[in-house]
């Protein structure tokens, strides 16, 4: 099978699949708007937009989308369009959950209502964004970089596990996956470079199955075989990996936005952990960003 590379290729190959139906919270911004008529028009999904009706209508006039294309539910309480959201999933309405405008706390809240058991103890909520970068050659999967502040050993472990099946998806079998630290030696004083040491030898003990993993790495020799080369880096990894594990959300936020705006990068985003697939995208993002997390969480329906 051939490695899916970019945005554009994983949106072909969702378009031969069957149709999901998606779910989304308080849809009542106009980026939301404009991705989900993009993927309802490119048979992506097929589309449920639980909020405020009245507005969800008028909106939609003043952005030319035709309304009948959707099934909308009117709840214009913010939090209850979360609940009601997931409760479309859980009576099997729906298979993808979707962020509009709703807050995150709300969003999350509803996801991990006691009532449904959706979440099982000890499973971890994490984040992946899919980054596609002109100046490099095939997708990168980067976690954590929305959700968790200061992941630990077992969070990291299990962020790993997410994003080996999500590369899977993309045809990428024994991903190459970098623990991203300020360098590549071990050091007492930083907590991200013992972690990484660790995982990365639990790695070598197939502790943790599917996929090569090394640090930790600065993130050049990560991406660049010519870093390596210059500072006589040996590493599995060869410059070249398919998956960036960041060891906070800061240094995740900083490079996924920078790649984005500086970088011109296109982007998909989805909450890890969740037992259906769920876009979960800044508020800021553009529709772009929002339609393709939308091609991601249909991959992975």
């Amino acid at each position: 099978m051939e490695q899916i590379k970019s945005l554009e290729q994983l949106e072909l190959l969702v378009k031969e699949q069957k149709t999901p139906k998606m779910a989304v919270a308080f849809a009542q911004d106009n980026d939301t708007l404009l991705a989900v008529h993009r993927a309802v028009s490119e048979k992506i999904i097929d589309a449920i937009l639980v909020g405020e009706e009245n507005l969800i209508i008028e909106k939609c006039k003043k952005l030319n989308i035709p309304t009948e294309m959707f099934e909308i539910v009117n709840e214009p309480n913010e939090k209850k369009s979360g609940d009601v959201s997931v409760k479309l999933i859980v009576d099997g309405k729906a298979d993808i959950l979707m962020k509009g405008l709703i807050s995150t706390p709300y969003f999350l809240k509803s996801i991990l209502n006691k009532e449904y058991n959706l979440v099982k103890k000890g499973v971890v909520l994490s984040h992946t964004a899919l980054i596609d970068i002109a100046t490099y050659d095939k997708l990168l999967i980067v976690s954590d970089v929305a959700m968790i502040p200061y992941p630990d050993i077992s969070q990291k472990i299990q962020m790993i596990n997410y994003n080996i099946k999500i590369a899977e998806k993309l045809n990428v079998f024994n991903p190459k996956v970098a623990l991203i630290s300020a360098n590549e030696k071990v050091s007492e004083k930083m907590q991200s470079t013992i972690d990484a040491a660790v995982i990365s030898k639990m790695g070598d003990r197939k502790q943790i199955k599917g996929a090569v993993i090394d640090g930790p790495l600065a993130i050049d020799v990560a991406l660049s075989k010519k870093a390596c080369d210059i500072k006589g880096l040996v590493s599995p990894i060869e410059g070249y990996a398919d998956v960036l594990i960041f060891p906070n959300i800061d240094t995740g936020n900083v490079f996924y936005k920078t790649t984005t705006i500086l970088g011109g990068a296109k982007l998909a985003g989805v909450v890890t952990g969740t037992p259906f697939p769920t876009v979960l995208v800044s508020r800021a993002d553009d529709d772009d960003s929002k339609y393709y997390s939308i091609v991601l969480a249909a991959a992975l329906v």
